[in-house]
Order: structure tokens, then C-alpha cells, then sequence
């Protein structure tokens, strides 16, 4: 008499029975098994119809597994992107609080430069008028300056020109005798030569 785990090799390589369905036999069942399936055909053929169903139960069985284990992936994943999305909501709530802060001081800056604007522009007419009237009275003591420099000129020649003429004339006096008169002249000269 064979074993059973010889006999079951035979029941699976000859009539296809899984091991697993003949392993609740004893050895002497599996033996009266073989025995009936060699006799019995419709017994040959009930052992088929239920290998094809017991085959079919098995891919049902494994694709419902995968189902259920890509189910379960797929559940996990979803529960980590659903944490991840929830933490990307509250991570923008903060950045959008934190730019509504940064608009705030923003538009608080924007018043003060504004503020300032108004106050530079306003400086800066004031000191364009100041400018223009500078401009102004530059011109005026420009043409002033020009002005007495002519007199100035004018006045130059004209003392030159009594110099000369005094200087001739006491020359002329110089020519006479009386010494005393020609010493207080000179002196007198002199001082008006500088």
C-alpha cells in the first residue's frame, strides 16, 4: 500500500484534486478515491465539475483578495492624501492669514510713502519758487555787478584822468622858484597819488 502523500500526488497529477482538498483524507480514502474515479465516470466526471468550480472559486477568491488588498491600499493612500490635503488647507489658511497681515502693514507703508510724496512734492514746489526767485535776483545782481564794473571803469578813468591832469598842472607849478611852495606841493602830490 502507498502512502497518502503518494497517493495524493497521484489524485493531483492524474485527476487534478488539490492537496489541500485531499489532505482531511486518510491514506485509505484517497486510496478508494482513485479506485472510484478509475471505475466511475460520472463520479470522474462530478471530481471534474467540481475542480473547474473549486478553480474557479480559487480566481474568484484571489481576485477578491487583490481587490480587497488594492481596496486597502488604495484606502490608506487616500486616508494619507486626505491628512496631507488637510494639512496643505490649514499650511495656506496660515499663509493667507499671514499675507492678509503683510497687506496690511503694505498698504500702511504705501499711506506713509504716499504721505510723503504729498510732502516732497510740496517742499519741492516751495523750493523751485525759492529757486526761480534766487534765479531772479542772481540775474539782477549779475547785471548790477555788470553794471558797476562799467562805473567802476568809468570812475577808474575819470580819477585817472584828474590825476593827470593834476599831475600836469603841479608839474607846471613845480617850475617855479619859491621852494617852499614846490615842498608842500610835492607832499601834497604825493598823498594824492596814494
Amino acid at each position: 500500500m502507498a502512502s497518502k502523500k503518494e497517493l495524493q500526488t497521484i489524485l493531483k497529477g492524474k485527476y487534478g484534486i488539490n492537496k489541500n482538498i485531499s489532505k482531511s483524507l486518510t491514506a485509505a480514502d484517497c486510496e478508494r478515491l482513485l479506485i472510484l474515479l478509475e471505475k466511475e465516470s460520472s463520479a470522474l466526471h462530478l471530481v471534474n465539475s467540481f475542480i473547474e468550480k473549486n478553480t474557479d472559486l480559487g480566481k474568484n477568491n484571489q481576485q477578491c483578495g487583490l481587490s480587497r488588498t488594492n481596496s486597502e491600499k488604495k484606502l490608506k493612500k487616500m486616508q494619507l492624501d486626505y491628512q496631507k490635503i488637510e494639512a496643505q488647507i490649514a499650511a495656506m489658511e496660515q499663509a493667507k492669514e499671514d499675507l492678509i497681515k503683510q497687506k496690511r502693514v503694505v498698504a500702511n507703508e504705501v499711506k506713509a510713502r504716499q504721505a510723503d510724496i504729498k510732502r516732497l512734492a510740496a517742499e519741492k514746489q516751495h523750493l523751485t519758487s525759492k529757486a526761480e526767485a534766487l534765479a531772479k535776483d542772481n540775474s539782477e545782481l549779475f547785471e548790477a555787478n555788470t553794471y558797476l564794473k562799467k562805473d567802476n571803469r568809468d570812475l577808474k578813468n575819470t580819477v585817472d584822468k584828474i590825476r593827470l591832469k593834476l599831475a600836469q598842472r603841479i608839474s607846471a607849478l613845480l617850475e617855479y622858484e619859491d621852494s617852499e611852495l614846490r615842498r608842500a606841493l610835492l607832499t601834497w602830490f604825493r598823498g594824492t597819488l596814494g
